[in-house]
């Protein structure tokens, strides 16, 4: 029964994840680029950056999760922290201000 609810518990997640990344390529541009990132015990982050240079993540349970998130969404494609990737991300003022805790 445990189980069953884990599992429940799991999609879910899996499911409001596939939401969140298709509203981020749909706002912000095809085709978007997801960068997964193991983060220890925490899981993975499923960074998205959008056509407009626009970045985004989602944090979820294991990079199975984040990968497979990936593949569920059209016109969001897996990419690594490449020259390409890097250059593509567009960072403002307000963004850059959020990040020095100010």
């Amino acid at each position: 029964m445990a189980e069953e609810k884990s599992g429940a518990a799991q999609e879910k997640k899996i499911a409001r994840a596939v939401k969140t990344a298709s509203g981020f390529v749909a706002a912000h541009g095809k085709p978007s680029r997801a960068v997964v990132e193991p983060v220890g015990r925490a899981g993975a982050r499923l960074v998205l950056v959008g056509d407009d240079g626009a970045m985004g993540d989602v944090f979820l349970p294991d990079v199975a999760t984040a990968e497979a998130v990936v593949e569920a969404v059209p016109d969001l494609e897996r990419h690594e922290w490449d020259r390409e990737t890097t250059a593509a991300v567009r960072i403002g003022a307000a963004h850059r201000h959020k990040m020095a805790g100010r």
